[in-house]
C-alpha cells in the first residue's frame, strides 16, 4: 500500500470551511456563475433562512473563499469566488464523485451508516 501523507491540521482547516451546513450547496452555485446576489442564493438554495445564508456568506468571505462587491445600481451586493475559492471546486467535485460511487453507505438523513 502506498503511504499517503495527510496533515490533520490542514484537513481540519478545510473541514472548518466546508463542514458548515449549506456551504457546499452555496459553493456549487458559485461554480456555475461569475457573480451571485444574495436574493439569487435565497431562491436557489431551498430551505436556507436569510440569517443562516448571511452567516455562511460572511464566513466564506472571512476565509477568503468569496469576495463581496457592492454594485452601483440599487446598492446591491454581489459575491464571486476568489482564486482561493476556485481552488476548492475540484475538491467538491471529488467529494461529489465519491458520494455518487458510495451513496449506498449514506442513509436518507445523510448520516453515514456504520460499516461492519
Amino acid at each position: 500500500m502506498t503511504e499517503v501523507s495527510i496533515s490533520i491540521g490542514c484537513v481540519g482547516a478545510a473541514t472548518e470551511i466546508l463542514g458548515d451546513k449549506w456551504t457546499p450547496h452555496l459553493l456549487r452555485y458559485f461554480a456555475n456563475e461569475e457573480t451571485v446576489r444574495f436574493c439569487q442564493l435565497q431562491d436557489l438554495v431551498t430551505g436556507i433562512n436569510p440569517r443562516t445564508l448571511s452567516a455562511r456568506l460572511d464566513s466564506l468571505e472571512a476565509h477568503g473563499i468569496i469576495i463581496k462587491t457592492t454594485t452601483t445600481s440599487k446598492s446591491r451586493c454581489e459575491y464571486r469566488l476568489t482564486e482561493k475559492g476556485t481552488e476548492l471546486l475540484p475538491i467538491l467535485q471529488q467529494m461529489d464523485q465519491w458520494s455518487a460511487r458510495h451513496g449506498d453507505l449514506v442513509t436518507a438523513d445523510s448520516q453515514v451508516r456504520a460499516i461492519l
